[in-house]
């Protein structure tokens, strides 16, 4: 039962991951046709964003009233009908309103399922379960880039992706007998049994450090995942299918750097982890900056992903031994809260950037955005070891 239920999880968070490059892969097209600026992808994706923290904040009540099992079905059920509206919108303004439960959705199952399992699983299996989502996160702009370059149009790929959303949900609503707690744990969560106030959580030692890091490392994901096709698009020359399709090469490096970090994350601790991805990030942004080519570009891309495989889950996994498992669900909701802050508004920051100066400022952006994420996270350590 364990491990089947570990396979509905990972299903879980492949539907989590599918829709997050959608957007980034159609936007060089969707923006000629919506007849809009290319700096309005941000808007959409800031009010995606600002669903996943509204759902993020809640988790905790919803989590403890709801279940874990129920949470991430509901979830799952929005985004689908959110991508069933974006297939037939033809409005900018109306995608802009069908935004609103994009991102409901997916915060309610990124919260819920990452304390579940950062209770509940080892570190190698919080690193498997956001592989997942890179597989899912990765197939979104392949089916996009299929969908565009088969002259299917934009529309198709959402309404395609959201039809396989329609089945995990199936999945999802089938298993709910299996969400049960673990043996053991019972009392351990009956004692955080209240839902903490805001307030309570921001004050724990350590958690504004946190919540700065997290703001920074999903800016920097964020950004990467919706302006890569543009960067390669606008300021490469690719053409927009070709484009789309090398962006998924970010999506891809995640992928399979979560599945590698999960066979030795058994051996190096979270924080080594943690400070080996940021290090290689910075090796991949020196690739889009050096004048090497777009060979260099590409795969400065792929090495990117790669050191933002283990951040994440690192970071989540730390949670209850850095705060307490009492604590655990209520941060990591907070902490969901900053990271989707920063996908909410460093992204507009840069649509803005490449509207009004160039496209050619996205690696100079992400190098900012990764040494303040390295600074927040070592003065992290510093605290919780005192």
């Amino acid at each position: 039962m364990t491990m089947l239920l570990l396979s509905v999880i990972y299903l879980a968070f492949i539907s989590l991951g599918l829709p997050d490059g959608l957007l980034g892969a159609a936007w060089p097209v969707m923006y000629q046709q919506l007849n809009v600026p290319v700096s309005w992808a941000g808007v959409i994706s800031f009010i995606i964003s600002c669903g996943t923290i509204a759902a993020s904040l809640q988790s905790d009540r919803l989590t403890l009233k709801y279940g874990t099992g129920l949470v991430t079905a509901v979830s799952v059920a929005m985004t689908m009908l959110a991508l069933w509206g974006f297939s037939v919108s033809r409005s900018f303004w109306l995608l802009c309103l069908i935004a609103v439960p994009y991102g409901l959705g997916a915060g309610g199952v990124d919260a819920s399922i990452n304390n579940y399992v950062a209770l509940h699983y080892s570190s190698r299996h919080m690193s498997w379960l956001h592989c997942m989502w890179g597989v899912g996160a990765a197939a979104g702009p392949y089916i996009m880039g299929y969908a565009l370059s088969g002259g299917f149009g934009w529309p198709a790929g959402y309404r395609w992706v959201g039809v396989i959303q329609l089945v995990l949900t199936a999945i999802l609503l089938i298993s709910l007998p299996l969400w049960k707690k673990r043996p053991g744990m019972e009392a351990a969560e009956g004692d955080a049994a209240r839902a903490m106030p805001l307030r309570e959580v921001v004050s724990i030692r350590g958690a504004k450090a946190i919540m700065i890091t997290f703001f920074c490392y999903c800016a920097m994901e964020s950004t990467a995942g919706l302006w890569a096709s543009s960067y390669l698009a606008l300021h490469r020359g690719l053409d927009p299918e070709t484009a789309a399709r090398f962006a998924s090469l970010f999506y891809l490096g995640i992928t399979l750097g979560r599945g590698f970090c999960g066979f030795i994350t058994v051996k190096f601790r979270d924080e080594t982890m943690i400070r080996a991805g940021s290090l290689v990030i910075l090796l991949g942004v020196a690739c889009m900056l050096l004048p090497l080519g777009d060979t260099a570009a590409l795969a400065g891309l792929v090495i990117v992903g790669l050191g933002c495989a283990p951040v994440y889950p690192c970071i989540i996994h730390s949670t209850p031994e850095h705060f307490g498992e009492e604590h655990s669900q209520a941060m990591i909701g907070v902490q969901m809260a900053s990271a989707y802050t920063g996908s909410c508004l460093m992204p507009p920051v840069f649509g803005m950037l490449a509207d009004h100066i160039s496209a050619g400022l996205f690696p100079w952006f992400l190098l900012v955005i990764i040494l303040l994420m390295i600074v927040m996270h070592e003065r992290l350590l510093k605290i919780v070891s005192r």
